[in-house]
């Protein structure tokens, strides 16, 4: 079973190779989790350690030779494994007693080897009620006692008061932990692409239409509402999913009229239609099952403003997800919509996007996604937190 602890090295070892940085991994057990980067398993790092154990046990009892020898080899390996690195990284290794030879060797690693260490600390004994007496002793007491050239992050502000209080001496950093929205939702890569592109973490707001171009769809009431939704000073994203018939006449000069209106209403950089979209490299975009339930997982608003429809599929599925659903009052998406924001065609577009914005504020799961999306995922932690913090180091 893989822990919290690994889980976020994972993730931290993943996004910053994404972003450009070399990443190599040195764990005690396991088995190496990618091809994407290095990850060397060394026996003697892990808490299970038949050896690290064995000379615990001594240490408790009077009896340091063993400790000392192994601490001595441990900070061989650490010394040959970080001649290629810039930063060493170690989670939750320099405050818990469960290699004590592993965290002495780190703390000599940082006194002569020019690498710097951070201690990525999750947790701590001192901070629990009955913290066991031997760990108030040397040499156990180093787990504890701050160290002049190591840094030292944590990953909550709650953390942080508990440390300062228990771990008295010690500068804190926050950088807290995050979620992979593609890793969580296993999205398609193409997905994970066009939300890069779009910058979707940037947005206060992403509004889907899994509509075709075609008149009935009334899909310049939707330009309208969002240039609404925009005017009331929101980054605001509207994605129309469906293509239309490049043969058919009136479907390609109502396709025309759109791109012209969003000229007008100055929504480029606010309206991505994925029948035409093209990647960054200059490949196309091929919509598929897949990414249209990508679309839905990730967006904060499913938008239908029909004038006529059979059915009201869209919002079905939208429901399965529990996506929040605005839609034009007409008898299809009556009979089956449930707590929905619902709005009449002739309505004007600003009023409707008010009532949007309103209706989003009373569903209770809203702000806490776009919270989570704006603060707590990964490449965001590591972008605005993590690189500017490792790089202050260097």
């Amino acid at each position: 079973m893989v822990g919290g602890v690994e889980e976020i090295l994972r993730h931290h070892a993943n996004v910053l190779r994404r972003m450009g940085q070399r990443v190599f991994v040195l764990a005690g057990m396991g088995k190496p989790f990618t091809d994407l980067f290095p990850v060397e398993i060394e026996p003697l790092l892990g808490s299970q350690n038949q050896r690290i154990k064995a000379a615990q046990e001594l240490c408790l009892r009077g009896n340091y030779g063993p400790l000392k020898g192994i601490t001595s080899e441990i900070f061989k390996i650490l010394q040959a494994w970080s001649k290629r690195l810039d930063i060493l990284i170690a989670h939750n290794v320099l405050h818990m007693p469960f290699n004590l030879p592993l965290t002495l060797a780190l703390r000599r690693l940082a006194f002569e080897v020019r690498v710097k260490v951070v201690s990525w600390a999750h947790d701590s004994p001192y901070a629990r009620p009955n913290c066991p007496d031997y760990l108030t002793r040397p040499p156990w007491l180093s787990l504890k006692l701050p160290h002049p050239r190591i840094a030292y992050v944590t990953i909550s502000h709650s953390r942080e008061s508990d440390f300062r209080k228990h771990l008295p001496g010690i500068r804190w950093r926050v950088i807290p932990n995050g979620i992979d929205p593609a890793d969580f939702f296993y999205l398609s890569p193409d997905s994970v692409r066009l939300f890069e592109e779009l910058r979707f973490l940037e947005r206060d707001l992403v509004v889907v239409q899994p509509s075709r171009i075609t008149p009935r769809k009334n899909l310049e009431l939707s330009l309208k509402i969002i240039h609404g939704i925009r005017s009331l000073g929101c980054n605001v994203l509207f994605i129309l999913t469906g293509a239309y018939d490049h043969h058919e006449g009136q479907a390609v000069q109502y396709y025309r009229m759109l791109r012209k209106m969003i000229d007008e209403l100055e929504l480029s950089d606010h309206v991505a239609i994925l029948a035409e979209y093209v990647f960054f490299d200059g490949t196309r975009l091929v919509p598929h099952r897949t990414f249209i339930r990508d679309l839905y997982l990730i967006a904060d608003l499913l938008l239908m403003t029909s004038r006529d429809e059979g059915f009201g599929l869209p919002l079905l599925e939208a429901g399965m997800i529990k996506l929040p659903i605005a839609c034009s009052r007409i008898k299809p998406f009556l009979e089956v919509g449930t707590d929905v924001c619902f709005f009449r065609i002739e309505d004007p577009p600003l009023f409707i996007a008010g009532r949007i914005m309103e209706y989003l504020s009373r569903v209770p799961t809203h702000e806490m996604f776009r919270r989570v999306m704006r603060e707590y995922v990964w490449d965001a932690i590591c972008k605005n937190d993590l690189i500017p913090f490792l790089r202050g180091l260097v």
